[in-house]
């Protein structure tokens, strides 16, 4: 195997097919409902009267649920197939808005975060397997549009979210949410593609993998996803602390990098299917060390955010890459290498943010950002690895 680009002769029309359109609507809703949570924090915290500090151990409680269920949910994917678990766990994901808007203890509105991360990531890595699934059928990559809609519906349910509360009220904005979600349900499950296990691969004793090979692409995912994690949460801090900038101008950092990197998540499957994962993953790496360098280093402003937008075009395709790898891993099942990979990955966006406000206290965060880049460089010494993710797409 190597990274060559495909033959041109195989590759399909570029179309929205049933099966893209229905595992596409799975990443629109949980990025929507991902999206629907982040106005509605305010008003949970102020309802259960919540300090900053309680607030952080609920929003931990909810990440404990989700680095607790990608593993599990591996396992169920490898027995009973993506379609089926991840069918099950978008409709138990879906009362969840409604169920933490009627929380009115602490306790109870704690196991309902618990529940609510468990099922975005148990719905996560059963919606990644089924695009693994789609890539193998037609034959070409679909995972970094899959994730755009994801991004796309991030920004539609925070945008719209705000808006309903204030007309509707939290518990009217938690139904129409639900309804809006139920509405991509109704449509994507039809056209979703099946890949329920053989009786035979049922029948194979699933364990974690004794490989190093998953683990390696999960190290992949994990310093990919950590600079995108500590741009989401610091960037803002950084231009309004650090650099002086207006509190008007201060989220742009991260505007300009969340616009990059959905655009390009959009461009992504054509350029990897033309130049393969390995040397698609290997421009990318390039052109975030580029990015988070001239965050960190450039003496103004404008350079600074175009520094976060160089930086979203380089994060977009590493994760989808990363995925397409996990879940392509010769004798394994997709469900097992993928929850290895999210697990791993996820908890850099979950953990690590945490850990770099900790270290920027001492450092400030213009040694962070080019810190992180050499992250970025590790991911470029491992680009070899992703020739997994044409495995079935060539040759």
């Amino acid at each position: 195997m190597t990274d060559t680009p495909l033959d041109e002769t195989r590759r399909p029309r570029r179309y929205m097919s049933p099966h893209r359109l229905g595992v596409s609507l799975l990443f629109l809703m949980n990025g929507f409902y991902m999206g629907s949570w982040a106005p509605k924090i305010p008003i949970f915290a102020e309802k259960l009267g919540l300090s900053e500090g309680e607030l952080g151990l609920m929003i931990l409680v909810f990440g404990v649920g989700s680095i607790l269920a990608m593993p599990l949910t591996g396992i169920f994917n490898a027995r009973y197939g993506s379609t089926k678990v991840g069918k099950a766990a978008a409709l138990m994901f879906l009362p969840m808005l409604i169920l933490i808007t009627l929380s009115n203890t602490v306790w109870l509105a704690a196991i309902v975060i618990f529940l609510f991360g468990g099922l975005m990531a148990s719905m996560d890595v059963s919606m990644n397997a089924n695009t693994v699934a789609v890539e193998k059928v037609e034959h070409r990559a679909i995972m970094s549009s899959c994730h755009a809609f994801w991004s796309l519906g991030g920004l539609l349910g925070a945008a719209m979210g705000g808006f309903l509360i204030e007309m509707t009220g939290p518990l009217g904005h938690a139904i129409a949410a639900t309804l809006v979600a139920g509405l991509f349900l109704a449509i994507g499950f039809p056209r979703l593609v099946e890949d329920t296990p053989s009786g035979e691969e049922r029948q194979q004793k699933i364990r974690l993998p004794m490989t190093p090979l998953p683990w390696l692409i999960g190290v992949v995912a994990l310093f990919s996803m950590i600079p995108e994690g500590a741009i989401m949460d610091w960037s803002a801090l950084y231009l309004r602390n650090e650099r002086g900038v207006d509190i008007a101008l201060a989220g742009f950092g991260f505007a300009a990098f969340q616009l990059s990197m959905t655009t390009m998540r959009f461009a992504g499957d054509h350029v990897r299917d033309r130049l393969g994962g390995v040397k698609t993953m290997r421009i990318c790496a390039v052109l975030s060390v580029t990015g988070l360098l001239l965050a960190g280093l450039a003496p103004t402003t404008p350079l600074i955010i175009l520094g976060f937008a160089i930086a979203g075009l380089g994060i977009s395709n590493m994760v989808p890459i990363a995925f397409s790898a996990a879940g392509n891993l010769p004798g394994m099942a997709p469900g097992i290498g993928l929850s290895v990979t999210t697990t791993l990955g996820y908890s850099g966006i979950l953990v690590a943010p945490s850990l770099i406000g900790f270290l920027a206290e001492h450092t400030g965060f213009s040694p962070i950002f080019m810190g992180l880049s050499l992250l970025h460089v590790i991911v470029f010494l491992l680009a070899p690895l992703m020739r997994y993710a044409d495995r079935d797409r060539v040759g």
